[in-house]
């Protein structure tokens, strides 16, 4: 991407730097300032084999299994989801909580479900959520969460 000037544009060190700032909390052992309504995902890299981290916004907690529901925010092209989607086997925390899981996309009737609870829950939220991905910022009702379920693969991160 260039600039004004032809020059390709640098993303400035302290946005940068405030973009990690989740992930540097969790490091710390501050990941309980993130709440419940945030997780930290790692997941291996598909093409170097790394290890990779992601702080995520949970869209749903099943109480009975331990399993978070996480939406991939830029669809089927973010790294993460791709990265899982080649090596299942992840790591979660979730305020000070550590575990492996087992990540996979889930139906988009399930997916659905999940979002709808989510969007009563946090509506301007869904509001702001919808306005990235279906580039309209759309109310809380059912027809919108089964839009966006259509539109942004949403998954599960099941303890193993």
């Amino acid at each position: 991407m260039s600039g004004l000037t032809g020059k390709p544009v640098r993303k400035q060190p302290l946005l940068k730097a405030l973009m990690r700032l989740p992930i540097w909390l969790y490091r710390w052992n501050l990941g309980w300032l993130m709440g419940g309504r945030f997780l930290m995902l790692t997941h291996t890299g598909r093409k170097s084999g790394l290890e990779r981290q992601a702080v995520i916004e949970v869209v749903g907690h099943d109480e009975e299994t331990g399993a978070y529901f996480v939406a991939s925010g830029w669809g089927a092209k973010s790294d993460w989801y791709r990265n899982v989607q080649k090596t299942p086997r992840v790591k979660v925390q979730v305020r000070n909580r550590r575990y492996e899981a087992l990540a996979g996309t889930i139906s988009v009737g399930e997916a659905e479900t999940r979002l709808w609870a989510y969007a009563r829950r946090y509506p301007a939220a869904f509001r702001e959520l919808t306005g990235l991905m279906l580039s309209e910022r759309l109310p809380a009702t059912p027809e919108n969460a089964r839009r966006l379920a259509e539109s942004i693969p949403v998954v599960a991160l099941r303890p193993v």
